[in-house]
């Protein structure tokens, strides 16, 4: 096997589309984000022969606490039948293959560390290949969830319906009914300064540091219709990166007139991201939330997809305290099942680590994480 970087978006995009476990932080246009919030990245692949048996989407962090590479949801191995890579010692070597040309890279630009949030099933096989190689669990989860919840999409409405918690499926359908309620869906880039101000409120109500407008703001142009990649390759040249991909929609539930609640969901690769989302709390009792991510399942039908990735899972039962829960028992009521992978994982590189890691700990447990 031998690494190579990948410059070419088919191949990227057509590696991705053959596996199931994957999310957006892996795909072409989120490499495209990072290079766009100032972040240099490394397009990795691993390959056997002619065919990338893994792949992995690097990007390089310059935090005031410190520099590291970060890897989200990756690195992706391949699970089809053109390469057979099945057990543990397969995994372990290719792990070991793509670590070496991190820590090269890591060197050359004076990284203190290497951050992966991996996309691996939690078992006791992940976690030990990720041990053997020198990682430890990490204080924080790198912006890319540890658990999430998923809604197979492909039954009839219907039956989606069907399958909901009964509540959920009541308020749906009185929202409905409301016609002061309505829901709006929008490509417009200028509709996100509304949904930045909105998740504002929503960040100083509930005392959390929210994405900034700028964070949003590129999220949806890169994803959009709205802007040609061209713009954003600073100077560099990039094959099959010329047009935009429509990928991704506002969707914002209005109670007469005034925004009450908004949404914003990525489609890629035959799968919906509830990545973003926002509600005021004046417009509480009239369970716009609902009915707003209803119509987003329903766009993500029409689409094609077949997963509807609500974006973030912690158990509530167990985690009752966690900021989380509330929101995780919303998107529960509307059917699906958990998905646990293995822990944000980091690799230390230097000594300044260590107080980093300490720095990181104190503020997860301030913000009760």
């Amino acid at each position: 096997m031998e690494i190579r970087e990948i410059k070419n978006k088919d191949v990227w995009e057509g590696f991705l589309k053959e596996e199931k476990e994957k999310t957006f932080l892996q795909s072409w246009n989120w490499g495209e984000f990072q290079e766009r919030m100032g972040n240099k990245i490394w397009r990795i692949g691993v390959f056997e022969k002619e065919n990338p048996a893994a792949i992995a989407l690097v990007s390089k962090v310059n935090a005031r606490r410190g520099k590291f590479l970060l890897i989200q949801h990756g690195p992706i191995i391949i699970q089809n039948a053109k390469v057979k890579i099945q057990n543990d010692n397969s995994k372990f070597k290719i792990l070991e293959i793509l670590l070496n040309k991190l820590k090269n890279i890591a060197k050359e630009e004076s990284c203190d560390f290497i951050r992966i949030a991996p996309l691996w099933e939690r078992n006791d096989g992940n976690i030990k290949i990720f041990r053997e190689l020198g990682f430890r669990n990490s204080s924080m989860h790198a912006s890319a969830y540890e658990a999430t919840w998923k809604l197979d999409i492909n039954p009839e409405e219907e039956e989606l319906l069907k399958n909901m918690r009964k509540t959920t499926r009541y308020l749906i359908r009185q929202t409905l009914k409301n016609q002061d309620i309505t829901i709006e869906k929008s490509e417009r880039v200028e509709d996100i300064e509304e949904y930045s101000k909105l998740n504002a409120e929503v960040a100083e109500r509930q005392k959390f540091v929210p994405f900034s407008s700028e964070f949003i703001k590129n999220e949806f142009k890169v994803f959009s219709k709205t802007e040609p990649y061209s713009s954003m390759d600073r100077g560099k040249k990039r094959a099959q990166s010329s047009s935009p991909d429509g990928q991704v929609l506002l969707f914002l539930g209005k109670c007469k007139g005034e925004l009450a609640a908004a949404a914003m969901v990525l489609f890629w690769s035959d799968m919906a991201f509830y990545h973003q989302a926002a509600s005021r709390s004046k417009y509480a009792r009239f369970f716009v939330p609902y009915l707003l991510l209803w119509e987003a399942i329903k766009e993500a039908k029409k689409r094609g997809c077949l997963l509807f990735d609500f974006w973030g899972y912690i158990d509530p039962q167990k985690q009752s305290r966690h900021p989380w829960a509330g929101p995780t028992l919303f998107k529960m009521g509307f059917g699906g099942k958990a998905s646990e992978y293995v822990k944000t994982q980091d690799l230390p590189l230097s000594k300044k680590y260590w107080l980093i890691y300490v720095f990181e700990k104190i503020r997860s447990i301030k913000r009760g994480l």
